[in-house]
């Protein structure tokens, strides 16, 4: 009887040690570094192609279009104003990205921010890591502000892997060049503010480049064939007059000049470039002979779609009548001078087309602007598919993050101005209100104000805002994703990281770490392999992270249950399975022994 009951103490004893896993070690290394981010957007990818064909069908050329605050309200606004400006209803009109067969929504919160930041968000987008706050092409080892951290953490983009693969680059954009979006796929930075030498502090300046300059000097940026948006004041010394604006000057203390040494650069390799600051040099451009384009239309941000070819504000220290003309080129414009020159490659090309200033007119509380520019980017897009065959160009068109608009109304009627107040006054203080509202900014007041354009088309309003704040914040919700182009319908699907995208992207192209599916005929079709109902709820992988770091401020297991488990969420590798189930053959087989043994024990008493 003492034999079984040592049976039944060892049973007890062996299910224990088998089914319960060890503690895990605490790791010096980041919970959520580069390699977590690629490992969680591979298992994404196996999902969706789950249910992909044998065609294989391979992205030739990229097109990656980022309206930057670009939400899904403000998606659905700008499309009712379309219609209306043709003098329809508007609700029934679709933008371009709404007739493409593929739909996706992505997460865009930063690895330490609940609402996402554009850098950091640029970063996911264009580098496919979840970055820090305010850094610029880095991963988790890196700290704002902070140059020695930049070593070990720079991330490669979308860019990169193009070059890789042969192709063509460019990058247009309504922003400086070296705003946050545009510069996550060529520069490496603790702060997305240090566009200039100016802005990075003197002791770090020989360890830590600005970004303007790494664009110039290092790689990617001295190879991409177009660069063109607004920022010369960050190309130029502080000594140099500004071509358009004399009365300023540039912001480099370093003396140089970098529109010229990349003209420079370029010569001494013996490349066809041209540097070009004005839309009538643009007009004149001749893509035969220019394989290499860096066009700095502004001193700053080029102007809103709404003013150009409109008289400009007089400047700080000049007189009315010396106002100049704010005549930039177009979205459109530049994106059809870049695919001219990007489509001579036969191997084919990466265009980054944005839509900067939609963020930029959110945070004044300003939607005929944010609308307008929405608009802006529909005619680039709409440029660039008159140029390109959709059957070898993936276009994709997403935001870095939302804003914090909001649209509805009270039985407001068909085709009511998108722009106006409602039909019904507030049923608690009797005041009108418009239907585009903002949850943070400038258009706060007490009592609630009623701007202009809720009865014309005033560019310039400023709707109002529950809370008081100088600026809009970002909005934390998740942004569209829409694309058109081989393997559209499969890659973009679902609720996904933002940091999946690129990702995504690189495997309809095969670019870089997804090349070897052009390489290898891979068996998409294959039937997956289905989890036994029995298997216990898996921890998620935020949970199991919380659990790894040496802080020690998460002490106990997190389980999600399986009915609201993310697509998400990282599940127990097939590995460690089968290490377990290695482990409980192995244990019972050595109690088979022993009851052998006890058996044989009882046989001969």
């Amino acid at each position: 009887m003492s034999a079984w009951c040592c049976i039944v103490i060892m049973m007890s004893t062996i299910s224990t040690s088998v089914l319960s896993p060890a503690p895990q070690k605490t790791e010096a290394k980041e919970a959520y570094d580069r390699h977590y981010w690629y490992a969680q957007a591979q298992e994404t990818l196996q999902k969706r192609l789950q249910y992909a064909s044998d065609k294989n069908p391979v992205a030739k050329n990229i097109i990656l279009v980022v309206g930057d605050g670009m939400s899904l309200t403000t998606a659905t606004a700008a499309r009712i104003l379309r219609g209306q400006r043709r003098g329809q209803s508007g609700e029934d009109t679709d933008l371009v990205w709404d007739t493409f067969p593929a739909v996706a929504l992505a997460k865009t919160y930063n690895l330490d921010a609940q609402t996402g930041e554009s850098s950091a968000c640029a970063t996911a987008l264009l580098c496919g890591v979840k970055a820090r706050y305010e850094t610029l092409g880095l991963d988790a080892g890196a700290r704002f502000n902070n140059c020695a951290t930049t070593i070990d953490s720079k991330v490669t983009s979308l860019i990169d892997w193009a070059h890789e693969a042969g192709k063509s680059s460019g990058i247009v954009t309504t922003a400086r060049v070296t705003h946050a979006t545009p510069a996550a796929l060529y520069a490496h930075a603790p702060s997305r503010y240090w566009e200039d030498d100016s802005r990075v502090p003197p002791n770090v300046r020989k360890d830590c480049k600005d970004i303007a300059m790494q664009l110039v000097e290092n790689e990617p940026g001295k190879h991409i064939n177009v660069i063109m948006g607004g920022g010369r004041r960050h190309f130029l010394p502080t000594i140099t007059p500004d071509p358009e604006h004399p009365n300023r000057e540039g912001r480099r203390l370093d003396g140089r000049n970098l529109a010229e040494d990349w003209a420079r650069e370029k010569k001494r390799r013996r490349l066809r470039a041209q540097y070009i600051h004005s839309r009538e040099q643009l007009a004149k451009l001749d893509p035969r002979s220019v394989d290499y384009l860096l066009g700095l239309f502004e001193y700053s941000h080029m102007e809103f779609n709404a003013e150009r070819g409109a008289v400009a504000d007089a400047e700080e220290g000049t007189s009315a009548g010396s106002a100049v003309k704010a005549d930039d080129p177009s979205l459109a414009d530049m994106t059809r001078a870049a695919l001219s020159i990007l489509l001579k490659n036969d191997k084919g090309f990466f265009l980054l087309i944005e839509g900067g200033r939609i963020d930029h007119a959110h945070h004044y509380n300003n939607p005929y602007r944010a609308l307008d520019e929405t608009l802006e980017l529909e005619t680039a897009l709409l440029a660039a598919l008159e140029r390109v065959n959709p059957t070898e160009t993936l276009i994709v068109v997403t935001a870095d993050h939302g804003h914090v608009m909001t649209f509805g109304g009270q039985a407001t009627p068909r085709g009511h101005p998108v722009l106006g107040a409602d039909t019904v006054a507030s049923d608690i203080d009797g005041l009108r209100y418009t239907t585009l509202l903002y949850g943070t900014g400038p258009g706060h007041s007490e009592p609630r104000a009623l701007p202009v354009n809720s009865t014309t088309l005033y560019p310039d309003a400023v709707h109002a805002s529950a809370v008081p704040r100088q600026w809009a914040t970002h909005g934390a919700e998740d942004v569209p994703v829409y694309a058109l182009g081989p393997m559209a319908t499969i890659l973009f699907t679902g609720v996904v990281e933002q940091s999946y995208i690129p990702h995504a992207i690189a495997y309809a192209a095969c670019f870089a770490h997804q090349s070897r599916r052009c390489q290898v005929k891979a068996n998409y079709t294959q039937t997956p392999v289905k989890v036994p109902n029995c298997v216990p709820p898996e921890v998620s992988s935020v949970a199991a992270a919380e659990e790894t770091r040496n802080d020690g401020s998460s002490g106990r297991r997190i389980v999600i249950a399986s009915s609201v488990m993310s697509d998400e969420r990282a599940t127990r590798s097939a590995a460690t399975l089968s290490a377990q189930l290695i482990k409980l053959s192995c244990l019972i087989s050595t109690l088979l022994h022993f009851i052998s043994y006890f058996n044989f024990l009882f046989i001969i008493q």
